[in-house]
């Protein structure tokens, strides 16, 4: 195929089969990744879960960690969790009362 207008004709058409082969791939990988999961969900997971937790192991360990302190700060402050229920994360927090009432810095 001649250069048109500057275009590389070959060139062009070998970068667009190669595209067009790697859609199809990546159409097949979806199926596959829908049988799987809908595998799972015959087994009792549900999918919508397993998705998060592919998303979040995906992610760096620091970054998940603010996004988890992220989400439970903003849980707290539109009244979704009491600050007790949040797990202790690091130093100067306080943690759960004591049977005294009494609440203990950690």
């Amino acid at each position: 195929m001649p250069d048109v207008g500057g275009i590389a004709g070959e060139r062009l058409r070998s970068f667009i089969e190669r595209i067009e082969r790697l859609e199809v791939e990546r159409s097949a990988l979806g199926d596959d990744l829908r049988e799987v999961y809908a595998e799972a969900k015959g087994t009792g997971f549900d999918p919508k879960i397993m998705r998060q937790i592919v998303r979040l192991r995906k992610m760096e360990t620091n970054d998940r960690a603010e996004q988890e302190m992220l989400l439970d700060n903003y849980k707290m402050a539109l009244g979704m969790i009491d600050s007790f229920d949040m797990p202790l994360s690091g130093s100067g927090q306080v943690s759960e009362p004591e049977q005294s009432g009494e609440l203990v810095q950690s």
